[in-house]
């Protein structure tokens, strides 16, 4: 019985401590990790502030700066900054902004690709003045539909680009998403690629990646720039064509962009006082053969220190889908606002984490932006469609049933038909 007690006692007193450790974080109360350090658990220590030194006229203080070493109970001497004669980026230390060339008084609010949009499409739509089109213009939609503009037994390759990025391309248990996500779209892009035999406006484009891009815009009083690197980008030697006619180009007027008061337009944007004033690059050089954005490609896990909500990763296509069309408005129109472009400018996007994918068609009719009246932007947008249910490599079994099977279960094919079709546009 004593030995029973002697056994039970050290069980009690840890039990008693994890519930008042628990009642004390419920309080709001500070919860100590016991057994992490400080560099696991992401603590930075506070600054010190520094000790004010106070001078008393008439009065010198009695240092250890002339016998060259530290001397008990006498001050430490005061010493100049030394400034070196020459160059050394190691020890650079960058002017106070208001000192710098570039700083302005007015600021600038900036987008870039690790921007979280609090309002998200609906704020994007009234930074960029644009009416948001539910699903995908029909004319795209039959493009895939058409026998011809199918690859030869599509879905069987389609799914086995799946299962290749899933299940084949890794030696691990199970891939990560950062690399199966990048690896089924190279898949897919590869398979479209493969229809340059029978279309050869396909053969006239080019991918590329880590680009930067800049531009300038104003909306109302505020003046705004998209800066930085987006996902992949496949530019083209011919535009793409314009989705809406004149009279569906007019009729944007009537349009009223919804808003979000009392929250900011604004809102989670980087503000700025140091920056260029009308800066636009599309991030190619002048004499570039394939000038022409014609779909962008973004990975929802690409950079694994920022990872956006999915309201938040459509946010960012429509920013730098936008920033594209713009700056390429302003290469062939000028950077002084156009109420009504001669033609519009179109560019796709397409986003995905590896399963569900985001399509979207942006056409630029104006670059009179300044105000909520006039002729608006228009963007269609297909959010949240999924390619397949489940790619699993092991069975989900559940009280001694398989509820998913391993393997690749719920292959949706009407999906690929959109991203082929997004594909071909500008190519049939």
């Amino acid at each position: 019985m004593n030995q029973r007690l002697k056994t039970a006692a050290p069980l009690f007193s840890h039990t008693a401590f994890l519930t008042d450790l628990r009642r004390l974080s419920a309080h709001g109360g500070a919860r100590r990790h016991l057994t992490v350090g400080r560099c696991l658990t992401a603590k930075v220590p506070p600054p010190r502030n520094p000790r004010e030194r106070v001078e008393i006229p008439g009065l010198e203080m009695v240092t250890y700066g002339e016998r060259m070493h530290y001397v008990p109970g006498l001050a430490k001497p005061a010493t100049q900054h030394w400034e070196r004669d020459y160059k050394d980026p190691r020890y650079y230390k960058s002017p106070p902004a208001h000192e710098m060339l570039l700083y302005k008084d007015k600021p600038c609010y900036m987008f870039n690709q690790r921007t979280s949009a609090l309002e998200g499409v609906r704020q994007a739509a009234w930074l960029t003045k644009t009416q948001v089109i539910p699903g995908l213009p029909a004319q795209l939609l039959s493009l895939a539909g058409n026998p011809e503009n199918q690859i030869p037994d599509q879905d069987e390759r389609v799914q086995n680009a799946i299962k290749h990025a899933r299940f084949w391309d890794t030696t691990e248990d199970r891939p990560r998403k950062e690399k199966y996500s990048n690896t089924l779209l190279l898949n897919l892009l590869h398979l479209c690629a493969t229809l340059q035999s029978s279309h050869p406006a396909v053969g006239r484009r080019m991918l590329a990646e880590n680009y930067s891009l800049a531009t300038t815009w104003k909306r109302g009083e505020d003046l705004l720039q998209i800066r930085g690197q987006n996902g992949l980008l496949l530019n083209s030697m011919d535009p793409l064509p314009e989705v809406s006619g004149k009279q569906e180009v007019a009729d944007t007027v009537d349009h009223v962009l919804d808003t979000f008061y009392p929250v900011s337009p604004t809102i989670d944007l980087q503000k700025v006082h140091v920056y260029k004033e009308e800066v636009n690059h599309t991030g190619f050089r002048d004499d570039y053969p394939y000038p022409h954005a014609h779909t962008l490609y973004f990975l929802e896990s690409a950079d694994p220190r920022c990872k956006l909500r999915p309201e938040q990763f459509r946010t960012k296509m429509i920013m730098f889908t936008f920033g594209n069309a713009l700056a390429r408005a302003h290469k062939l129109y000028g950077t002084r606002p156009q109420r009504l472009l001669d033609r519009p400018v179109t560019v796709q996007s397409v986003g995905t984490n590896g399963r569900i994918f985001q399509f979207m068609v942006f056409q630029l009719n104006t670059t009179d932006l300044s105000g909520d009246d006039g002729i608006k932007n228009q963007m269609w947008l297909d959010e949240d469609v999924e390619l397949y249910d489940f790619a699993k490599v092991r069975p989900l079994i559940k009280k001694k049933q398989v509820k998913i099977p391993a393997g690749l279960a719920g292959y949706k094919p009407e999906t690929f038909s959109k991203f082929l079709a997004l594909y071909l546009h500008g190519a049939v």
